[in-house]
């Protein structure tokens, strides 16, 4: 599956807003993909498969995705930390799924996002069930009342249940 083109609409009205794109004046309901990124194009990401699962589960709205809509190993390091950091703000439901691969895709900046946002009201836990090194998150996930989830799907159908309501 070929990556999307820069602020891309899925064919069940899903926008996607990738890394420094801009976060701002968009409508419905939305959800920042938080989570481990790959840092070589060698490693394929998590995320299109969380588009697809999104648009399968009839999801409308805004989705950010962390990273580029086609890999790019060479950015501004600090424009990356802003432009998450207003998407976390504007998103309405923060989706970590961490597949934590240590060697490829350990996490780090995953586990700093997670402590920041994990009382929020706001966030989904998902990992597979033998993802190492997550422990912690989970205790705080349980503590704190945070749906969780073992598979991408479920961790979804959660995120989708936490959406705020319009009527």
């Amino acid at each position: 599956m070929g990556a999307a083109p820069v602020g891309a609409w899925g064919r069940s009205g899903v926008r996607r807003v990738f890394a420094r794109e801009p976060v701002e004046d968009l409508v419905g309901p939305s959800i920042f993909l938080a989570g481990p990124t790959p840092r070589s194009a060698d490693v394929p990401s998590w995320r299109p498969a969380a588009f697809e699962l999104l648009e399968e589960l009839g999801f409308g709205g805004t989705v950010f995705a962390p990273e580029d809509s086609k890999f790019s190993p060479r950015f501004d390091y600090m424009d990356q930390v802003e432009w998450e950091e207003a998407g976390l703000t504007r998103a309405d439901v923060i989706v970590f799924w961490v597949p934590r691969e240590l060697k490829t895709m350990p996490g780090f900046t995953t586990n700093i996002e997670w402590g920041r946002w994990c009382d929020s009201g706001k966030v989904v836990l998902g990992a597979p069930s033998d993802a190492p090194k997550l422990a912690y998150m989970r205790y705080y996930a349980t503590k704190l009342n945070v749906p969780q989830a073992d598979t991408l799907k479920g961790t979804l159908q959660a995120a989708l249940q936490l959406l705020p309501t319009t009527n």
